[in-house]
């Protein structure tokens, strides 16, 4: 048996199921997922190992026509990935029409000269008469290697689209060690808990407006893990809706995050959360820096 290894990229727009899918193909939690688009926020790769091959997902911002900085740096995230990666996922969502975004996306991957796979996602949520339709508004979007309806959540055919896209990458060792998973660092997770933990039950611009950054991690002789970290906001009537009444909200996300934390460390956790204001981080290059963007 020759073995394969690779790079592979999920690529569509906010909210088409990337990181869903990303997580039930490595069969772990490495991506936080949300209702809110633009959750995901840089490129995070996630290592599936099998006895035939290692693909490396990794999966990415959604793109989007920004309105922002932060949304242009996010862009360029993906289109930096895409140009790296052995094979591309474009993803639909079944449940959505086919829009100017899907087709805007196609055009720019038809430019690259890689094998797509068209993926249409989420069609545990769709009736078959519309994952059907969206089968075939797909396939007319441009010219790909395969289209295959997936639901990440029911694993259905998830084990069909790592055949296919597997099947695309050149041969060649592992890139990792079997055990690994994904290469994203302890702190960079620990943000996203606690983003995802804060983006829960927020809409209009709040979802947007929320960066976090870990400050300091202190473990104990006790097998207590302090983490101090920062939930940073664009403007000061936005604290009050994080911080809710008497604090209840903010210590609703701080509960929520130390479970996903505690999984993560394997042990326990003590959460401090403090909230600060970044005026328009999202449009300023200095603080896009210093928050890691």
């Amino acid at each position: 048996m020759r073995h394969r290894s690779g790079f592979c990229c999920f690529v569509g727009r906010p909210n088409a199921g990337k990181s869903t899918l990303t997580n039930a193909l490595v069969g772990a939690k490495i991506v936080i997922t949300s209702e809110q688009p633009q959750t995901t926020r840089r490129a995070v790769r996630g290592i599936v190992n099998r006895p035939d091959a290692q693909l490396i997902i990794v999966d990415t911002p959604g793109l989007h026509r920004p309105r922002t900085l932060l949304g242009e740096r996010l862009n360029d995230v993906v289109r930096a990935t895409l140009a790296d990666v052995d094979v591309i996922g474009f993803c639909v969502p079944a449940d959505q029409k086919v829009g100017p975004g899907d087709r805007f996306i196609a055009a720019e991957l038809a430019a690259l000269n890689k094998p797509v796979i068209a993926v249409v996602t989420k069609t545990d949520i769709a009736k078959r008469d519309q994952i059907a339709a969206q089968l075939i508004a797909v396939s007319e979007l441009g010219e790909f290697t395969d289209i295959v309806p997936v639901s990440a959540s029911g694993g259905d055919q998830t084990d069909l689209l790592a055949d296919l896209l597997v099947a695309q990458l050149p041969e060649g060792p592992p890139l990792y060690p079997d055990d690994v998973t994904t290469d994203e660092g302890v702190e960079a997770r620990i943000a996203d808990l606690i983003r995802e933990a804060a983006l829960d039950g927020v809409r209009d611009e709040l979802p947007h407006s929320i960066a976090v950054t870990v400050e300091e991690m202190q473990p104990r002789d006790d097998a207590l893990t302090f983490v101090y970290a920062t939930l940073h906001l664009e403007r000061s009537s936005q604290k009050g809706i994080v911080i809710g009444a008497k604090g209840a909200r903010l210590k609703a996300i701080g509960t929520r995050a130390r479970a996903g934390i505690e999984d993560l460390l394997g042990g326990r956790v003590h959460l401090d959360l403090h909230v600060a204001v970044e005026a328009d981080w999202q449009r300023n290059p200095k603080k896009l820096d210093r928050l890691g963007f």
